[in-house]
């Protein structure tokens, strides 16, 4: 919505400036996106006078000019036709940014004289689109006045009406607020009517649907139209309009002036001398709008109809066969109400934004009908003379808004304002509320306050939201302890641990395809989503593993097949709350690029060392790997487990099977590890935070290596494991080095060889100490795993 600064000031009596305006509309509520203000952007030209034009020496078609300007006379060289001595015109000094030609002038010779400024023509200054010569105006305007002034050129302020203000699309809107505001004091808008002095000849017909419930209007006769008045051309050009002619032009004024929406009808094309406002037929009719389009009206469009069939689309545009032209002498003036509803959902489905469609879309004021009628009367008779016939009103227009029962306290219970009830009352009444000692009735054209609390933000706008209290919050004691759970703290810590690794995070959907799901032992009836976002995700996922190698094959896809991934995230295996666990998956795709060396690495013991290490940074305790349980989706023979205890399994690893990367369309091998952060026992609470005193043996550690025999099932990490338990305080690693079958090896059995570190303390280890010790050890690496000793 766009007005002009003169405009607003035809209904609000006040001294403001456009930025007082700005300033107040802001405070009140209402969005203003932009102000242009022609004072500031030409504020550097002004009126000046050419004392003397002589021809240039070396130019036919220069002139070198005595100017008398503001900042006294200057030698200026002009190349218009029109230079000549006597001129008033616009001067431009040197540093003055000239918008028409882009360029900011400085002092130069032109043809060997300097120039001390530039005279402007219109288009140089961006006030016409074209110009002959250098601007001519009044011998009467002083030397020295601005452009803005001598032009009459106002600011043209622009701001953004909210869905439930209808009424601030209409200036005499913005100003009834801003003089509630305390801006000005409201002018009288009333409208006086105009006597008819004949019957109106036009029968006006409505078909009882709530399409158009009421339409008024009157035919004027013996007009002369043609071109409107400068002002009125001036008026609407300043805020974008297009000048028609003086009959148009006055409902394009009033429909701005007043949110009114008008249309007139030459009365000489109408058919059957009626009008009728009702929906179009079933099959659909032409309507040929003004616009120059043929639309379909369907049955759920509102037409206005005369005996010839649909000449016009209700509320939103105005059908061509019957607009007006300088040749109309007889005017038949429209002021209906049209459903907001119908007439947005018309906009829609024709593609048609008209300025009566987006005021009638938001709500027109039932009760302006007649004031409207009467003011496009009042205007017309002025500007084209003519006759009215009494005015013609068929239907009813919706009730106002009922009263509301109000307690001036409730201001200050929900606003925490400190106002008086005289106050209150005189900034309802300034907004054209009636008010009455135990309630208030909005007015017509504010449908939008339906209680008490939209009452308390009237009187909150207008007093300025400036004035609200703002108590200080009540001090909030600090936690005594930390504010991260356990299972938090492990969640932040495995994010930066794989980070640290070089695994990127994703964030993915808790929801995959059901058919997917059901590769990953999930799918079942509980789990499929009602309504899901998409077809693709119907289904909670039971692992992140999918959407994993769904990642990965994406990336594949597009020229990186090396990735490495990790999510950590939920997984729901049912739809109890002890089905859904938080579990670290990740995921890495070898397919790094070739070597010249020739040299490879095993990726999945990479990736275990990856998990052993994550556990050791979430403090995790000693788990047992078991190899040949793992769920059918992981490579039966690359895959292991880890548990705690013979029940609990904490972590899977392993390689994804190749027909699970075929199912996915992916592109192997592929490793994982899902391991569940829920089942990871909660390390044991430390007596202190500071980190025990570091010892160090002044003894040098010694080694021994056994190499035992065992069944080729039993898991050479099973050999080393019990080592570590012999003496604890000093036996420090047990670590596998080779493991081997062949010549010497017994068939299904293999040899184990393991590296035992010993870390003396408080002596050297005599020879009877370290045999004794090693039996022990061969005695327990037989119990547990049944190994033998190999000569």
């Amino acid at each position: 919505m766009k007005f002009t600064l003169s405009w607003l000031k035809e209904h609000l009596d006040t001294t403001a400036s456009a930025a007082e305006v700005v300033e107040a509309m802001t405070m009140a509520g209402l969005e203003v996106e932009h102000v242009e203000d022609p004072a500031a952007k030409l504020a550097a030209f002004s009126v000046a006078r050419i004392v003397e034009a002589a021809q240039h020496p070396n130019a036919d078609r220069l002139r070198v000019c005595q100017v008398d300007t503001r900042d006294g006379r200057k030698e200026i060289v002009c190349g218009a036709p029109n230079a000549r001595a006597g001129l008033t015109t616009i001067y431009a000094p040197i540093g003055a940014f000239v918008p028409g030609l882009g360029v900011t002038l400085v002092e130069k010779p032109v043809r060997g004289v300097v120039s001390n400024g530039m005279l402007c023509s219109a288009s140089e200054l961006e006030v016409a689109t074209e110009s002959d010569g250098i601007m001519e105006l009044a011998d009467s305007l002083a030397v020295g006045t601005s452009v803005a002034a001598a032009l009459g050129l106002e600011a043209v302020i622009d701001f953004e009406v909210t869905p439930n203000r209808p009424d601030w699309l209409g200036v005499v809107g913005i100003a009834r607020d801003l003089a509630a505001a305390g801006l000005g004091k409201l002018k009288d808008i009333s409208v006086a009517p105009v006597a008819g002095k004949f019957p109106c000849p036009i029968d006006v017909k409505l078909d009882g649907t709530d399409a158009c419930p009421a339409f008024a209007g009157r035919l004027i006769r013996g007009v002369k139209n043609g071109p409107s008045p400068a002002w009125l051309q001036q008026r609407l050009a300043s805020v974008g309009l297009r000048s028609i002619n003086a009959l148009v032009d006055v409902t394009n004024l009033i429909s701005y002036d007043r949110a009114r929406p008008l249309h007139v009808y030459d009365a000489a094309k109408l058919s059957g001398d009626f009008l009728k406002a009702r929906l179009g037929h079933a099959d659909g009719e032409s309507v040929l709008a003004l616009d120059g389009k043929t639309y379909q009206a369907t049955s759920e469009i509102c037409v206005i109809a005369d005996g010839s069939g649909a000449i016009g689309l209700g509320g939103v545009m105005g059908g061509e066969t019957t607009g007006c032209s300088e040749a109309t002498t007889d005017v038949f003036v429209e002021s209906a109400w049209f459903d907001p509803i119908r007439t947005a959902q018309t906009g829609r489905s024709l593609g048609i934004t008209s300025d009566a469609q987006y005021r009638f879309a938001r709500g027109v004021d039932p009760e302006s009908l007649k004031p409207g009628v009467e003011l496009a009367t009042k205007l017309i008779l002025e500007l084209c003379g003519g006759e009215p016939s009494e005015l013609v009103y068929v239907g009813e227009a919706p009730s106002a808004p009922g009263p509301i029962a109000f307690d001036r306290a409730y201001v200050r219970q929900l606003s925490g304002l400190e106002i008086g009830p005289e106050r209150i009352d005189q900034i309802l009444a300034d907004l054209g509320f009636k008010v009455e000692p135990a309630k208030v009735t909005p007015p017509s054209w504010r449908r939008d306050v339906e209680g008490k609390a939209d009452l308390v933000e009237e009187v909150a706008r207008i007093e300025g939201y400036g004035a609200l209290p703002a108590p200080a919050l009540p001090e909030i004691a600090k936690p005594a302890g930390g504010v991260l759970t356990v299972r938090q703290g492990r969640v932040r810590t495995a994010r930066r641990a794989m980070a640290a690794r070089g695994y990127a995070e994703t964030i993915t959907w808790s929801f995959t395809k059901r058919e997917t799901a059901t590769l990953f032992g999930g799918g079942q009836p509980e789990l499929v989503v009602t309504n899901p976002i998409a077809s693709d995700l119907d289904c909670m996922r039971p692992s992140a593993l999918p959407n994993l190698i769904e990642a990965a094959g994406r990336n594949a896809r597009r020229g990186f097949p090396d990735v490495a991934l990790f999510e950590i995230g939920p997984l729901y295996r049912g739809d109890r709350p002890e089905d859904q666990a938080t579990t670290v998956t990740a995921l890495i795709a070898p397919h790094a690029p070739r070597r010249w060396d020739g040299a490879k690495t095993d990726p999945l013991f990479e990736l275990k060392a990856d998990l052993i290490s994550l556990l050791e940074d979430l403090a995790g305790p000693n788990l047992q790997t078991v190899q040949g349980s793992n769920a059918d989706w992981w490579h039966p023979g690359r895959s292991a487990r880890l548990q705690l205890g013979p029940k609990t399994v904490v972590a899977e690893f392993g390689e994804i099977h190749p027909r699970i990367c075929k199912a996915l369309d992916v592109e192997g091998p592929l490793y994982a590890f899902e391991l569940n952060l829920d089942l990871l026992p909660e390390p044991k609470r430390k007596a202190t935070k500071t980190k025990p005193a570091l010892e160090l043996s002044p003894l040098m550690p010694l080694t021994r290596d056994f190499a035992f025999l065992v069944e080729t099932k039993v898991a050479a990490g099973e050999v080393a494991r019990p080592i570590l338990g012999v003496d604890k305080a000093l036996i420090s690693d047990a670590r596998v080095f080779d493991v081997y079958q062949g010549q010497g090896v017994p068939d299904g059995f293999k040899s184990v060889a393991v590296e035992v570190m010993l870390q003396p303390r408080d002596k050297t280890l005599t020879d009877a100490e370290i045999e004794a010790l090693s039996a022990r050890i061969v005695a327990v690496v037989d119990k547990a795993v049944g190994g033998k000793l190999r000569s």
